[in-house]
């Protein structure tokens, strides 16, 4: 089952400062600031364009503003790919819905392009314009590898930053990471 939802841009979200996943990989920008890098892919995201989603279960629950998705939940905006085990969209209805959280938990990846992220649990803020990907985190492009605790993409410039920390975690504070951010960069063959 695919639903559509229609969602309107207010005007706090075109006020606040917003965040997301990031593009190419360059080795000169990750070693002038450890744990960023910006991915061309997600900069200026359309976080207005409609969700579209599919899951095996949906429960709506109209009084408290939000459904419930179960079983290989999968929502896509404007190429952007969201898949979990399961998600709660929380909305207000303002002459329409207008989603402003989606919580994603269980295997949770983040896609657009060629790249892609993942993470034990995912927060999605449309009025900020970021996704957090908490636990177990990891970010691919190519043969390129980033991981650590915890990473915040800004869906308006493109860049992402990670961290070793948990969620509430202070920095150092060990994850699967060991409280460090690690990776490996894919070297072109130069014969």
């Amino acid at each position: 089952m695919t639903k559509r939802f229609s969602v309107k841009a207010s005007a706090l979200a075109h006020r606040r400062l917003s965040g997301g996943i990031a593009g190419a990989f360059s080795l000169a920008v990750l070693a002038l600031v450890p744990g960023s890098v910006t991915a061309q892919s997600l900069m200026n995201h359309n976080s207005n364009a409609p969700v579209d989603y599919a899951a095996d279960r949906i429960e709506l629950q109209d009084r408290a503003n939000r459904v419930l998705l179960s079983g290989n939940v999968d929502i896509t905006q404007a190429g952007l790919r969201l898949q979990a085990a399961r998600m709660t969209v929380a909305y207000r209805n303002a002459g329409g819905i207008e989603i402003e959280r989606i919580d994603a938990n269980g295997g949770v990846v983040v896609t657009k392009g060629e790249e892609r992220a993942s993470g034990n649990v995912g927060i999605y803020d449309f009025n900020r314009r970021i996704i957090t990907l908490v636990g177990d985190v990891a970010l691919r492009q190519g043969g390129n590898t980033l991981n650590g605790g915890r990473m915040v993409i800004d869906l308006t410039t493109g860049r992402s930053t990670v961290d070793g920390r948990t969620a509430g975690g202070a920095p150092g504070q060990t994850g699967s990471a060991g409280g460090r951010v690690s990776g490996t960069f894919a070297v072109p063959n130069r014969d």
